[in-house]
This record gives C-alpha cells, sequence and structure tokens, in this order.
C-alpha cells in the first residue's frame, strides 16, 4: 500500500517538476521544459522562440509567428544573439528568443516584470542583464528576450520590403507572446511591468506611445533614455540610410530601389562591421533607432512624431517610474581628446540633432550661446572637464526626459515618479582631470540587477536594498513605496517637475532638479526643435485605385454635364 502511495507521489513529482530539478509548462506552441537554477530558488526557461525573424531578402519586414513544438522543447541556454558588431555566441538572423524565470513555487496570477535590454539599438541580448535576486523573493516572474538590432532591427526606407521598426515589430510580438502565455508559467498577463535602460527605455517609451500595445503592460519602469530625445527618433531616416551605404561602399544611393536591393542582399556580417559610423555621434544622434513609418498599408508601431503623439494624448497612459543618473555624459569621456578641440572649432556640431535652424547662421549663434552657458569665456579642455560631462549629461538624456515629463503630465495627468540617481562611495573614482565623482550611465538600474556587490562598502549595499525595495513595490503596487520608515515617501511629480527623489548617500525627497540648466533648454526647445523628419503618407495600392477611379468618375460626370 505505501509503495503504491510513494510510487504515486513520484509521478505527480516528476509531472509538476520534471526529473533532475525540471519544470514542464505547455505554451500554445506546445510543451516547455525549464531547470532549476544551480543556486536553486528559481526555474530558468531559455531561449525560447517567440517569434520567427524573416531572413535573407525579407530580413527587415516585421516578424512571423513562433514555431510549433512537436515534441517538448528543451529550453536551455544556446546563448542565441542577433547580429551586431562583434559575432559572439550563437549569431543568427533568426534570433528571436525569449528567456522566462519563474520562482520556485506553485503560486499563479504573478506579476511580470520584463525586462527589454539596451545598447544603443545596436548592440546587447535578453541574457545581458538579469533579476533573479527579485524573482527569488518569490513574488514575480521576470521575462527577457532578444530583438532585431541596428541595421537589421531599423532600417527604415519606408518600403515594403524595409518598411521600419523591425526591431520594435519584435518587442510588439514579445508582449503578445506573453500576454498569450505568461499564465502557463504562473504569471499574470494583466499586470505586466515593462522595465529597462538606455535604448531599452527609448523602445519602453515607443512602446508606451503606440496604439499596437494597448493592454500589453500597466507599469513602466523607464531609466536613462526616452524617445524624443536625439538618442531617440531616427530624426532622417533615408539620409541615414544613405550615409551608412556609403560607409559600406555602396555609391548607388540615390536610388531608392538601388538602395533597398544594396541592404536586402549585403551579408549581415558587412551590415554590423562600421558599429563606429552608427552610435556616438557628436550631434547625438543613432543612425538607426525608431523611426516614424510611411503609412505603406501595414501595421505600424510609430505613426507621429513621439512629442506629437504626447501632446495630442493618443498613448498608453500608465504609471511611469522614471529617472536619470547625475553624469550620464560620462558616455562621452572617451571622446574628449577628439573632440575638445572640435568643439571650440564649431560647437554647432554638437547641438542635439533634434534641433531645426533657419540657417547655419542661426545655428552658429545659439550654439556660441549654448558654449557661453555651459563654458563661459573658457574653452572646452581638460579645465573644463566637468563643464563637458555637464554638457553631454543634459543632452544626452536628463534634459528630453524632463521635458518628455512635463509634456506627459499636461497631456494626460501622468502619474511619474521622478529620480536622480546620484550615489557614491570610496569605491567610485574621480572623473578625468576633476575632483569630481558621479553616478554614470545606467548605474541605478545596475544597483537593481544581478551583480555581486559583496566587497562593495556598506553605504553601496544599503543603496542597493533601498532601491531593489522602491523597484519591488513599484512592481507589486504601482507606487515605489519603500519598507523602511526611515525613508521618504515618493511622491509624483508636476509638470515643473517637482519633486523628485534624489538617490544619494542620504536618499530624499527634492524639488528643483537640474534647476538653472533645465530652464535654460527649455528656452532653447520651445523655440528650435523640430523632431523628426516625418515621411510622406500614402495610401495603399488599393485605397489609390479607388481614388483613381472616384476621380475619372467625377471628371466623366464634369464632362458629360459641361457637353449637356
Amino acid at each position: 500500500m505505501w509503495k503504491c502511495v510513494v510510487l504515486v507521489f513520484y509521478i505527480f513529482a516528476v509531472l509538476v517538476h520534471g526529473e533532475g530539478g525540471s519544470r514542464i509548462v505547455t505554451i500554445d506552441q506546445g510543451p516547455v521544459r525549464g531547470r532549476m537554477d544551480p543556486e536553486g530558488g528559481l526555474y530558468v526557461f531559455y531561449n525560447i522562440p517567440y517569434a520567427t525573424a524573416p531572413t535573407g531578402t525579407d530580413r527587415f519586414k516585421a516578424p512571423l509567428a513562433a514555431p510549433v513544438f512537436l515534441s517538448t522543447f528543451d529550453a536551455v541556454n544556446r546563448d542565441i544573439r542577433c547580429p551586431q558588431g562583434t559575432a559572439e555566441g550563437d549569431t543568427r538572423e533568426d534570433c528571436l528568443v525569449a528567456n522566462v524565470f519563474t520562482p520556485d513555487t506553485n503560486a499563479t496570477n504573478l506579476p511580470v516584470l520584463v525586462f527589454v535590454h539596451g545598447g544603443a539599438y545596436q548592440r546587447g541580448h535578453g541574457l545581458s542583464d538579469q533579476y533573479r535576486a527579485l524573482v527569488r523573493t518569490n513574488q514575480l516572474i521576470a521575462v527577457s528576450f532578444n530583438y532585431r538590432l541596428g541595421v537589421h532591427g531599423f532600417l527604415c526606407l519606408g518600403t515594403e520590403g524595409a518598411p521600419g521598426n523591425a526591431g520594435l515589430k519584435d518587442q510588439v510580438a514579445l508582449l503578445r507572446w506573453v500576454n498569450r502565455n505568461i499564465a502557463s508559467f504562473g504569471g499574470n498577463p494583466a499586470d505586466v511591468t515593462l522595465a529597462a535602460c538606455s535604448a531599452g527605455s527609448g523602445s519602453v517609451d515607443f512602446l508606451t506611445l503606440s496604439s499596437l500595445t494597448h493592454g500589453l503592460f500597466q507599469k513602466v519602469i523607464m531609466e536613462s533614455g526616452i524617445s524624443t530625445g536625439a538618442t531617440g527618433v531616427q530624426i532622417d531616416p533615408i539620409q541615414n540610410a544613405k550615409n551608412y551605404a556609403k560607409v559600406l561602399n555602396f555609391t548607388n544611393v540615390d536610388d531608392l530601389s538601388s538602395l533597398e536591393e544594396f541592404y536586402k542582399t549585403a551579408s549581415f556580417e558587412l551590415l554590423t562591421s562600421e558599429l563606429y559610423e552608427i552610435v556616438d555621434n557628436e550631434d547625438v544622434g543613432i543612425r538607426f533607432a525608431p523611426c516614424v513609418e510611411r503609412d505603406i498599408g501595414q501595421e505600424r508601431v510609430i505613426t507621429d512624431g513621439p512629442m506629437n503623439i504626447i501632446k495630442q494624448g493618443k498613448y498608453n497612459k500608465v504609471p511611469l517610474m522614471y529617472g536619470f543618473t547625475n553624469m550620464e555624459g560620462a558616455m562621452r569621456l572617451p571622446y574628449f581628446d577628439t573632440w575638445k578641440d572640435r568643439m571650440n572649432e564649431k560647437f554647432s556640431d554638437f547641438l542635439p540633432i533634434e534641433l531645426h535652424f533657419e540657417s547655419d547662421e542661426e545655428k552658429a549663434k545659439v550654439a556660441e550661446k549654448v558654449k557661453q552657458f555651459y563654458f563661459k569665456d573658457r574653452p572646452v579642455g581638460e579645465e573644463t572637464m566637468f563643464e563637458y560631462l555637464l554638457y553631454f549629461t543634459d543632452v544626452l538624456f536628463a534634459y528630453p526626459m524632463l521635458r518628455s515629463l512635463t509634456a506627459r503630465v499636461k497631456s494626460q495627468g501622468d502619474i511619474i515618479y521622478l529620480f536622480e540617481y546620484s550615489f557614491v562611495d570610496d569605491d567610485t573614482p574621480n572623473f578625468p582631470f576633476t575632483e569630481v565623482r558621479g553616478a554614470t550611465h545606467c548605474q541605478q538600474s545596475r544597483v537593481v540587477r544581478d551583480n555581486d556587490y559583496t566587497t562593495r562598502s556598506k553605504e553601496f549595499q544599503s543603496m542597493v536594498r533601498s532601491l531593489r525595495d522602491y523597484t519591488l513595490n513599484f512592481i507589486l503596487t504601482g507606487t515605489p513605496s519603500s519598507n523602511n520608515a526611515s525613508l521618504p515617501r515618493w511622491l509624483p511629480a508636476n509638470a515643473q517637475r517637482s519633486p523628485h527623489m534624489h538617490l544619494a548617500s542620504v536618499i530624499e525627497l527634492k524639488d528643483n532638479i537640474l534647476e538653472d540648466r533645465a530652464a535654460f533648454w527649455d528656452i532653447i526647445y520651445d523655440q528650435y526643435y523640430g523632431g523628426p523628419i516625418l515621411p510622406h503618407q500614402t495610401a495603399n495600392a488599393a485605397s489609390t485605385k479607388i481614388s483613381n477611379f472616384l476621380l475619372l468618375t467625377a471628371l466623366l460626370g464634369y464632362f458629360i454635364l459641361f457637353r449637356n
């Protein structure tokens, strides 16, 4: 009798948890097997295809349906990555895979965290950063994934073969996959939080502005990245495509059909070979990033300039946890020696590309005003390194995020929990030629993700606990509250960008973020902001034929009437 009971219990355990610490779930593609993490506390399902990336001459089109599994899919880590500057792991064009991290619990209806990796829209993969520590709290499920990058993800010609935003369409496909399947893993498809930093954050911002994503997420964490700045939307995607093709030694760039054919037939090794020409440009812009799509009768993610969408209130209003670090400009330290003299010679080349001017003379006058504001009468050089860092902090991420916040609050009264992360400790080095220390790009996000901080100071480990606490409670409740009663209550910001949580050695709620710097840029942007060049919107072929028929009918009727 007891042997039978033990046998039944063993069979049940195998069906639920699988052999050797594995777990099998059934999704709409078929059964999937994940395995217990080596350190315990969670199961990991690696590299599940959530869609199929078209390849060959169709490589720039929207993703196709995911494959169906005829037998149990073994979700082990195959290190699949999308084409990018360096070919590491299993680099392939058909690279659209998701990773699901589930806690070791039988709980269901858990909140879901979907992480969108960064990397300037040109590099990275779904496992580059992880949230196992949060999953081990047994309070949420985490999902990460690959999406197409660089030219593959963001060539935007507005043609049938290269309509644009393939990478964003991958992200939409992932969210739809989560919506259909996450309940099988124990997650709640109606309680999804998107989290990201850098280009991932810009991507998430675009997803909030798309009509395709309504109902697919309920909360958003955006850090050091935005759609409305020059590091977000492409300002002139056709020109970007022409310029990069020239770098790759293709010359017939003014013929759009030939240009499209070049990109469709070039090897992915060639298309990813000159990454330095795409990112880290003087004008802040990224050459292959999300774009405003031309209407060619296909499903579009972004149909208008991001700021236009926000001001019109045509976006998904959800609670936002939102901010940047105090020294984002350190991203530009590698270019200091190359750029300092050029900034002194022609500072106008370093103005954000999203600012539009009537003439070069007008642009030069504004550039001189900006240079004077940051550097006074001193040249850009070693003695003004701090000012160099502040300038790029503001134009890269800080000011565009503040401007977008104001527009959102004015438009729909968005609930936005604003922060500036500036924590430093004795392990934080000074910036070159200064006595200044500060938090660099995405430091606030790295604190929450999985990293080994055992050798860091007690102050740093305290910050880790506090920020993870705020983040976890935002994911669970939509409010970044803390279980530490000594920490201040985090209130949402108003249209004047107050208050904000100052995340430093002392965590406090403050007003006047960036103060005079933000006010200075408000004046510049109110006068010169132009945003992306909007594509000529054309109807599809069928609509064009109908319009031509109606026009011909009207002319014929007019001719008959005239004859009579």
